[in-house]
């Protein structure tokens, strides 16, 4: 997935190996969207990571 152009996203070299991460956070973005794409909802990601604030979770609707 392309995340360059995604705002709720951070690539940051020397950070987590610079993958795409969701903002201010060291959680893989790529993880969210699997999440997602397994079925898990919103609900249930927002309650497996506490540090990702409710308005980002609109990105674990991204598809590959």
């Amino acid at each position: 997935m392309d995340w360059q152009d995604c705002d709720l996203v951070e690539i940051v070299p020397g950070k987590q190996s610079g993958v795409p991460l969701v903002k201010g956070t060291r959680i893989p973005a790529q993880q969210i969207v699997e999440e997602s794409e397994w079925g898990s909802p919103v609900e249930e990601i927002a309650e497996n990571y506490p540090s990702i604030t409710r308005p980002d979770h609109g990105f674990a609707r991204l598809r590959r």
